[in-house]
């Protein structure tokens, strides 16, 4: 079924955040701080993978993300949905169920054997399709899917994540530049939010999380080794 009503954007973003929060996919830990893909330190994590272990909670995102994106970019914007490797993947599918389209799934690298691919599945030229992921931090790893993408002649101007930090201010205009907009469903703001609401986490905690939030990038640079 192709979703069509549902809540305000900000409402959305409270009930995302609340989700992620009660399965306990938000991680704050100022004391000893996560290590990011970038190698850089930080106080919050979050695994969004851990969402498809949820089927409620992982059908009622699914919405969410499928009517943001209907909202934001049209009901008929899109003749594929990609998924980013691994994260993106079954994300993009339940998309593309609801939106009852095609679904592919982009590789981060050839595999190095057969046809040395990067796109799977049936993605042809002159396709529009919506690239899905997991999460955004800066943007940067979405780039080199959406250069996958249109590789194969297909045109790829949107890509739709369940969370977006929300701290970086390069990413949306880094995705801007590369003609590419940003679709999601709630940012670390929303979940911090929701956490002082709900009485997740110490008063300390959330208020060393803040700290980062609003000057990570200084934060990161006290704390980073070597």
């Amino acid at each position: 079924m192709i979703p069509s009503s549902f809540p305000s954007k900000e409402e959305i973003a409270r009930l995302t955040a609340r989700m992620l929060l009660e399965i306990k996919a938000v991680h704050f830990n100022a004391d000893e701080p996560f290590t990011l893909a970038s190698g850089l330190p930080s106080p919050t994590y979050i695994d969004c993978r851990k969402l498809i272990s949820f089927p409620r909670i992982r059908s009622t995102l699914m919405d969410f993300l499928s009517v943001t994106v209907m909202r934001e970019a049209g009901f008929e914007a899109f003749d594929n949905i990609a998924g980013g490797e691994t994260a993106g993947i079954p994300f993009a599918a339940m998309v593309a169920e609801r939106l009852a389209l095609p679904m592919t799934y982009v590789r981060k690298k050839p595999k190095g054997y057969g046809r040395n691919a990067r796109i799977e599945g049936a993605m042809t030229e002159g396709q529009r399709v919506l690239l899905v992921e997991d999460l955004t931090t800066d943007g940067g790893s979405k780039l080199s899917f959406v250069d996958a993408i249109r590789d194969t002649g297909a045109s790829c101007g949107h890509t739709a994540v369940i969370f977006y930090y929300g701290i970086f201010p390069e990413t949306v205009p880094n995705l801007d530049a590369h003609g590419v907009k940003l679709h999601y469903l709630c940012t670390w703001w929303d979940v911090l939010a929701e956490a002082r609401e709900q009485g997740h986490f110490s008063k300390e905690t959330l208020d060393e999380v803040e700290a980062f939030l609003t000057n990570p990038r200084p934060w990161q640079e006290a704390r980073k080794k070597g």
